[in-house]
Parts: structure tokens; C-alpha cells; sequence
């Protein structure tokens, strides 16, 4: 099982990763931060990016903050890391 720190920017153009920065994933999102669905479409990014079904992908903390933590199961550090295109120091507990 994989920890990911996320920030995310919602309303944006589309969804699109938007790099890294100190250690926690930058995400825009298309969707609205309006009744969970930035939430839920947060989640169907990351486990289509990530190959992974929605449900492995549960939000930890942050439901009604930008930056967020989440944990992934069903796909080694090593996948997520080529993936997510992470930098060398990103280390997922």
C-alpha cells in the first residue's frame, strides 16, 4: 500500500497532472470542489493514471482541504513511481 500526499487545484481547464513539489503531487482537476466531486474525480484520475480500480484509491485525510492524502493498493512503489513520473527522492510509506 502506497501513501500520496496530493494538492489539488480544482476547476481546471481538464485533468492533468501538474508536477511535484516538495514531495506532494500537484493535480488540476476539471471538476468542482462542490459535494465531493473534486473528491471523486480525484480518485477515478489517479486509478486510471495508475491502472489501479477506483476503489483501491481512498481518500485518508483532507475532504475539504486542497492538500490531501490517499493511499493506493494494487501497484508496487516502483509503478507508481514511473507512473506518476516522480522524482528520485519521492518515497511512498
Amino acid at each position: 500500500m502506497i501513501v500520496l500526499r496530493v494538492r489539488v487545484t480544482p476547476r481546471a481547464g481538464r485533468d492533468a497532472l501538474a508536477g511535484w513539489q516538495d514531495g506532494v503531487l500537484r493535480v488540476r482537476l476539471a471538476a468542482v470542489p462542490v459535494d465531493g466531486k473534486a473528491n471523486a474525480a480525484l480518485v477515478r484520475f489517479l486509478a486510471k493514471l495508475l491502472g489501479v480500480t477506483p476503489r483501491d484509491v481512498q481518500l485518508l485525510s483532507g475532504e475539504t482541504a486542497r492538500e490531501k492524502r490517499l493511499t493506493i493498493s494494487g501497484i508496487s512503489a516502483d509503478d507508481a513511481r514511473r507512473r506518476l513520473d516522480a522524482p528520485p527522492d519521492w518515497h511512498p510509506r
